[in-house]
């Protein structure tokens, strides 16, 4: 515990749990076993999971051509509900950590365990140490980072900043990396390491936001990997957040409330296309909305989460322990919103000012060759993805609710769409789902199997899957809009 930063005395009341590693304080009294579920996710029951296994036989190919571990890993499984959307995901991940660019192998997964060490994913950590010596990464390295070069160093605060508050970012942030002597970053290589710090950020948030398990290990007794865990285990039945208690929460509710619930949302979507071809809002009149919506989703998190969620982590503080803590520099440094009161003055970035269609794509496949149209082919394919269905009911389209979601995550970083009207995510994205778009968006590590169930009762897990998608992606896609316009304004 001391290398993490606590004194003895601080230390003495707490102890680490044996099996997920996560610090508790010693008064909760529990008793720790076995994970609760074995399948891949801790939210999604084996069976469904399994089933879309079986039946595509894609994912297995895709999985020898372009999965860095050579095995089906939790991610990849819950993934595959949507097989479609996985392949552009793994032909993706696969080219920033294994194709030619400009970073050796192994600083790209060093880089991801930094990157996963900000919001405590052991998960990724875990796979990405691995992943590391596989590729010739030197061991000392693992120790932390005082072991490590001073340039990855260096991209302490660039990664603190995009996981938390990439609004900050500015081209002096840039410069300080870029003209740093013997250990500067080419531009290239520090695209490169921006795109594995977002990508690696937000799948964060898929892991947590999933409830993705840790591994299954032949090697060792029981079959898992003690280390490799997600935020799930038994000792969280300390704050009531077990698997089972959390599932009965959800069914307490009624089917008959989870149907009305349904049936209001596909009402509200069907008024607001008829409003839509009445009128349209003015100019004066959107920016208005979007404004109001910015600053309500400042109460979302601290108003909501302590009612309804009263025995979730948020109320102890976190402690991070060493294995996390070594890899990462100011643990304390988190999201706070965009509109918080008396940070008004920062500015709005209008989407349309500098785009990823427009700008962010063009720089990175400038400066680190095909990724840009990878990433591209990913954003498109998750926007655009559709099964034209909405829990039981069939020939919907959704393109509202997807665009709601995507806009609301791009909202809580301060981008704005001047042709979109915010008075939608109002009207289709309730309470408890707002909350979990924000939990999994900005704190994932807090996601509770609870948060999960408390929304969209009515549908299915792979749509709400599918919902991780796109909170990841357009999370992803704030993180690099930031970052590209810093690195531009560096260039002009």
């Amino acid at each position: 515990m001391n290398r993490g930063g606590s004194s003895p005395s601080a230390a003495a009341n707490y102890l680490l749990c044996t099996n997920c590693r996560k610090v508790l304080r010693k008064d909760k009294r529990i008793r720790v076993s076995q994970p609760l579920t074995r399948g891949p996710s801790a939210f999604i029951p084996e069976k469904e999971v399994v089933q879309a296994n079986t039946v595509d036989e894609r994912t297995n190919f895709l999985v020898e051509e372009y999965s860095t571990s050579g095995r089906l890993d939790n991610i990849t499984q819950v993934m595959s509900l949507h097989a479609q959307y996985l392949e552009s995901f793994l032909r993706s991940q696969f080219y920033m950590l294994r194709m030619d660019g400009p970073l050796p192998l192994p600083h790209r997964h060093y880089i991801a365990i930094m990157a996963a060490a900000r919001h405590q994913c052991s998960y990724l950590i875990n796979m990405h140490v691995d992943e590391f010596l596989k590729t010739g990464g030197i061991a000392e390295w693992l120790n932390g980072l005082e072991y490590v070069p001073q340039r990855l160093k260096n991209l302490n605060e660039i990664n603190k900043l995009l996981a938390h508050r990439p609004w900050l970012i500015t081209k002096e942030h840039i410069q300080k990396l870029v003209k740093t002597g013997e250990n500067n970053w080419s531009l290239p290589e520090l695209v490169h390491a921006v795109v594995l710090l977002a990508h690696y950020h937000a799948l964060a948030s898929f892991v947590f936001g999933s409830g993705i398990n840790p591994e299954r290990d032949p090697e060792i007794s029981n079959g898992f990997r003690l280390i490799s865990v997600n935020n799930f285990c038994v000792c969280d039945l300390a704050n009531d957040n077990s698997i089972e208690n959390a599932s009965l929460t959800g069914s307490n509710f009624g089917i008959v409330d989870s149907l009305s619930e349904l049936e209001a949302l596909m009402e509200r979507m069907k008024r607001l296309h008829e409003e839509r071809e009445d009128e349209e809002a003015s100019q004066e009149e959107m920016t208005t909305r979007f404004e109001k919506e910015k600053k309500e989703s400042l109460f979302v998190v601290s108003g909501d989460t302590f009612h309804s969620f009263p025995h979730s982590d948020f109320e102890d503080d976190m402690v991070i322990t060493s294995d996390v803590s070594r890899y990462i520099e100011d643990p304390g440094f988190g999201y706070e919103d965009f509109a918080r009161r008396g940070e008004e003055h920062l500015p709005t970035f209008r989407a349309q000012d500098y785009t990823w269609e427009n700008h962010g794509f063009s720089l990175v496949n400038r400066l680190y060759s095909d990724i840009g149209h990878l990433l591209d082919e990913k954003f498109r394919m998750v926007y655009n993805l559709t099964y034209n269905t909405m829990a039981t009911h069939e020939d919907v389209d959704t393109t509202m609710l997807r665009r709601a979601l995507f806009n609301y995550v791009h909202c809580m970083f301060g981008i704005r769409y001047d042709d979109y009207d915010y008075g939608e995510v109002n009207q289709l994205l309730e309470r408890s789902l707002k909350v979990y778009i924000k939990t999994v968006t900005c704190y994932p590590e807090r996601t509770t199997k609870r948060m999960y169930d408390s929304y969209w009762r009515q549908f299915k897990h792979s749509e709400k899957v599918h919902v991780n998608l796109l909170l990841m992606e357009a999370r992803m896609q704030a993180e690099l809009l930031y970052a590209l316009r810093a690195i531009t304004r560096h260039l002009t």
